[in-house]
């Protein structure tokens, strides 16, 4: 059995890439070696990670997402013996959902004895409404057995709304049944581990490359670790080792 890691959320510039990133290294380390696959026409960046070797799945057709190239997703998924990982941009995010949802393709895998696991990102700030939103859709139209892993991303400020917490909010409250894991992203100081933790993102570097690499100044090296093992906290309970 293959688990299935889906990374969906609407809104744009929230993490997800990152989040795909964090989770084929951290399986990597456990010993793991996932399928990793973008499927985001427009920017690709988990692609963008030489490292983790990510396969690029071209769903345009001309200047429009074909949503019948969702059917070599599928068949990558079917033939899996390992665990996948998927990122999904916010351009294709709606027909990919539509697709998955009309196609009844949760329970497809189910039926090939795979698990599906939708992640998606909660942020604070002006996003918090929308990226709120987003999940309480998904969550009522996808079927109930397709667990829900929720990031809460504080990059943009708290993650609260009238004193309340994500797991307070009548979104988290309708649909706990459905959600298998909460993970924090720690928030992190921006002159310091915020900024050095951006440099490593837009390199497309891994963790464990940024560890390695002698040029970059110890301490840099050492908040990245920091970093890395609080994020890789997180997901003990969610990634068994191999």
């Amino acid at each position: 059995m293959a688990n299935v890691h889906m990374i969906l959320q609407g809104k744009g510039g929230v993490g997800k890439s990152f989040i795909a990133a964090v989770l084929a290294q951290y399986m990597n380390a456990m010993g793991k070696k996932p399928l990793c696959i973008d499927t985001d026409p427009v920017n690709a960046t988990f692609h963008g990670y030489k490292a983790l070797n990510v396969h690029k799945l071209e769903i345009m057709e001309g200047d429009e997402i074909n949503p019948r190239h969702f059917d070599a997703l599928v068949e990558l998924l079917a033939s899996s013996k390992q665990d996948v990982i998927i990122d999904n941009g916010a351009s294709s995010f709606v027909p990919l959902s539509h697709y998955l949802i009309t196609n009844r393709v949760p329970a497809l895998l189910y039926e090939i004895g795979h698990r599906l696991l939708v992640h998606t990102v909660i942020t604070g700030g002006q996003a918090l409404r929308d990226t709120v939103s987003g999940f309480a859709q998904m969550a009522s139209q996808f079927p109930q057995d397709v667990s829900f892993v929720v990031w809460l991303n504080p990059y943009w400020g708290l993650i609260e709304h009238e004193g309340k917490r994500f797991v307070d909010l009548k979104a988290c409250k309708d649909h706990r049944d459905q959600v298998t894991a909460v993970i924090e992203i720690p928030a992190l100081k921006r002159e310091t581990y915020g900024h050095d933790l951006s440099e490593m993102l837009r390199a497309r570097r891994t963790f464990e490359e940024s560890l390695q690499l002698a040029s970059l100044p110890i301490m840099v090296r050492q908040r990245l670790k920091i970093v890395r093992d609080q994020l890789y906290g997180g997901l003990g309970g969610l990634v068994a080792p191999a």
